[in-house]
């Protein structure tokens, strides 16, 4: 079987099923049961990451999750706040490393320096400061995949070219250095209810809200990685 094939089916029946209980039990409440197919799979995977990240994660009650498997037109910043049930999406840039035609369509990720990319895995939300981009939130990155993220200057910051009326002109975001970049509401959001020790969450998902997915693009032909909600080996904390 394809790993899309894999990854479709999974969450097909976890839309038709919701999430299994053994996942929700420990820290979401019953309250996401009620929301779309999507946030379903979103609250399970945010738990499941922040089990993995164990002690590397110091604040448990809201995860970020950048799904890179949409388009750059589609809200794919999900805020997953576990302790009120809900779940919040907004627009997010991805790196120019990752999409050199500059079509609204991320096609691979990098941990290399220089390579100004996007980086899958976890990351925890460290300090703020000032920056090119005014302020700033510094990340560390958790897995192999994008353990260089602190060299390579990835933080989360605010950007025009994340902003929506980007979109309505131009039909897809900017693109940053690699960084996950928003705009200025979306930012502040992130500022108060996501810096500070929390967990973020990049892949490539494609989930749409409706719990079905995103078909990759022949343009964009990135590997994706088969959705297993099952727990995972954790990763190295700092």
């Amino acid at each position: 079987m394809k790993r899309r094939d894999l990854l479709r089916n999974t969450l097909i029946a976890g839309a038709a099923l919701a999430v299994p209980a053994r996942l929700l039990a420990s820290t979401v409440p019953a309250a996401p049961l009620a929301g779309s197919p999507r946030d379903r799979v979103l609250f399970a995977l945010a738990k499941r990451e922040l089990d993995r990240a164990g002690d590397a994660i110091w604040k448990r009650d809201i995860v970020g999750i950048a799904d890179f498997g949409l388009h750059s037109a589609k809200p794919r910043f999900h805020f997953v706040n576990l302790d009120r049930g809900t779940v919040q999406s907004h627009y997010v840039s991805h790196g120019t490393g990752s999409d050199r035609q500059h079509d609204g369509w991320l096609k691979q990720f990098s941990n290399t320096e220089g390579s100004n990319a996007t980086s899958r895995g976890a990351y925890v939300t460290w300090e703020w400061y000032k920056g090119r981009y005014g302020t700033s939130v510094r990340l560390g990155g958790l897995d192999e995949s994008n353990n260089a993220a602190l060299r390579r200057y990835i933080v989360m910051h605010r950007a025009d070219y994340a902003e929506a009326s980007h979109i309505d002109r131009w039909g897809r975001l900017g693109r940053s250095n690699g960084c996950f970049a928003m705009g200025e509401d979306q930012f502040r959001i992130a500022l108060m209810h996501l810096s500070g020790g929390r967990l973020l969450f990049a892949d490539s998902l494609g989930l749409e809200e409706d719990g079905s997915i995103q078909p990759v693009p022949e343009l964009a032909m990135i590997e994706r990685q088969p959705l297993d909600l099952s727990p995972r080996p954790a990763t190295s904390a700092f």
